[in-house]
């Protein structure tokens, strides 16, 4: 039986050159895979349709020596990751999968950032309920709180992982793949403020197609 063509919309991809160690744990904690540690580099790729990232997974891992972090089937999109301790690897990776698409990086969305908020001194009870939810540290009573939605879902990752390089602050919970991205941060007002700059300014960077949602 003739195989159907490959064919897929690019919704975005991320290569982040070193994970750092909240967001290795964050991911590694909620993976079904072989999960990254801090230090290596990964590829965070969204297509459209989702079941196409079976196949990109299948080239990737053929081609190169990464390992498989995620293949993530939502209804209208997928989800995929590699990684591993070898830059160039991951690299060509991402190259080979991309030529495989017929695309190019910076064919993907541009980041749309939907909703972008800091809440100071959060109440102690409001802390307690996030916390049953979190997937990454614990948020406390009086800390402030950066709340963050975007769209391409996988532009998330790369806003949690430039934040931890920029400041310190705590990686509460992270949500990477669905119709957008969501990312939840605590800290001092200092520290969140450093944080959101550095997730302003590299979102900014990323190229892409006119990205039809709006920043509320």
């Amino acid at each position: 039986m003739a195989q159907t063509p490959l064919t897929s919309e690019l919704r975005g991809v991320v290569l982040l050159d070193q994970l750092q160690p909240q967001f290795a744990a964050t991911i590694a904690s909620n993976s079904d895979g072989y999960f990254p540690i801090a230090g290596e580099t990964a590829l965070w790729l969204e297509v459209c349709p989702g079941i196409v990232v079976s196949s990109l997974l299948d080239i990737a891992l053929k081609s190169c020596d990464v390992r498989p972090g995620a293949m993530i089937t939502e209804r209208s999109y997928g989800t995929m990751e590699v990684h591993g301790p070898d830059q160039s690897q991951v690299h060509m990776a991402r190259e080979v999968v991309l030529k495989e698409m017929g695309a190019s990086a910076g064919e993907g969305l541009k980041p749309a950032i939907l909703t972008s908020r800091i809440i100071r001194r959060i109440d102690d009870h409001q802390a307690m309920l996030i916390n049953r939810s979190r997937n990454g540290m614990l948020i406390l009573g009086g800390d402030t709180l950066y709340t963050l939605e975007v769209s391409p879902a996988v532009f998330a990752l790369i806003a949690a992982n430039e934040a931890e390089k920029a400041s310190s602050v705590r990686l509460v919970d992270l949500q990477n793949n669905g119709a957008v991205g969501r990312l939840q941060l605590a800290g001092s007002d200092a520290d969140i403020e450093q944080a959101v700059a550095a997730i302003e300014a590299t979102l900014a960077e990323i190229p892409g197609r006119a990205n039809t949602k709006e920043h509320h």
